[in-house]
C-alpha cells in the first residue's frame, strides 16, 4: 500500500477542485482540476478544460499513484464550472430573472399557437394549459403535469419542440 492510499478521505478531501501534477508509476504524469477522490480504491478523478467548452475526464488508479503536487487552488468560478460537469443539463440553475423570461417566452409562444394558459399558484410561477395541465419552473417537458396522459404527451411534445428551436 503507497502513502496516497494511506491517506484518510478527509486528507483527500483538501484535494478537491485544486490544480494538480499526480505522478504515477512508471513516471506517468497526469495533471488536471481534482473532482473527486474514491474513497475506497484512493483512485483521482481529474478533470482537464480544453477547447469548446470541452472537458477531458482522467481517472488515476489510486495504486498507481505515487506523488500528488498541488499547483493551483481553484477559485469561485472554478469550482462552478466542476460541479457542472456531470450534471444534467435540466437541473442548471436559473436566476430569477432568467425564470420569469422562460416563462413568458413560453407562455407566449404558446399563445402565438392559439393555446389557452394562464398563470397561477405562488407569485403567478405556475403556467396553467387550458385547465387542465401544469408547467412549473424551469418549464420544459419535465416540468408538466397532467392527470389526462394524451393532453401531457402532446403539450411535453409541444414544449420540447418549443426548447428545441430555441437552441
Amino acid at each position: 500500500m503507497n502513502d496516497w492510499q494511506k491517506k484518510s478521505p478527509l486528507d483527500w478531501e483538501t484535494y478537491v477542485n485544486k490544480l494538480v501534477k499526480v505522478v504515477a508509476i512508471e513516471k506517468q504524469e497526469y495533471e488536471g482540476w481534482v473532482l473527486t477522490v474514491d474513497p475506497v480504491s484512493a483512485s483521482i478523478v481529474l478533470a482537464a478544460f480544453l477547447e469548446n467548452e470541452e472537458v477531458s475526464i482522467s481517472v488515476v488508479m489510486g495504486h498507481a499513484v505515487q506523488e500528488v503536487e498541488i499547483l493551483k487552488e481553484g477559485d469561485g468560478e472554478t469550482k462552478q464550472r466542476l460541479c457542472r460537469i456531470f450534471a444534467p443539463e435540466e437541473s442548471k440553475a436559473y436566476s430569477p430573472e432568467e425564470l420569469e423570461k422562460r416563462k413568458n417566452d413560453l407562455k407566449t409562444w404558446l399563445e402565438t399557437n392559439h393555446i389557452p394558459v394562464t398563470e397561477q399558484g405562488e407569485s403567478s410561477r405556475t403556467l396553467c394549459v387550458a385547465g387542465v395541465l401544469l408547467i412549473d419552473p424551469p418549464y420544459g417537458p419535465e416540468q408538466c403535469s397532467s392527470s389526462n396522459e394524451i393532453i401531457l404527451s402532446r403539450v411535453q411534445g409541444l414544449v420540447q419542440g418549443y426548447l428545441e428551436k430555441q437552441q
